[in-house]
């Protein structure tokens, strides 16, 4: 399954990061549940893990490392 990464940002349309959640294809709801703006910034999930990717849900990293081998 292909995942993303994409931002939460702290109002809606706003320009201030709340924090990145992962999300299985194009679903508009990460792994932890939260409903994304699907237009708002993606880094590919080989960001995860990365400066480029902080701060990180600790609930969507915690499913992703159970779903990637």
């Amino acid at each position: 399954m292909e995942h993303h990464i994409i931002a939460e940002m702290t109002e809606p349309g706003g320009s201030t990061l709340k924090e990145w959640h992962m999300v299985r294809g194009e679903q508009p709801e990460s792994m932890c549940g939260r409903e994304l703006d699907l237009s708002a910034q993606k880094l590919s999930s080989d960001a995860w893990g990365t400066d480029q990717a902080r701060p990180f849900c600790h609930t969507c990293g915690a499913l992703f490392l159970r779903e990637v081998p």
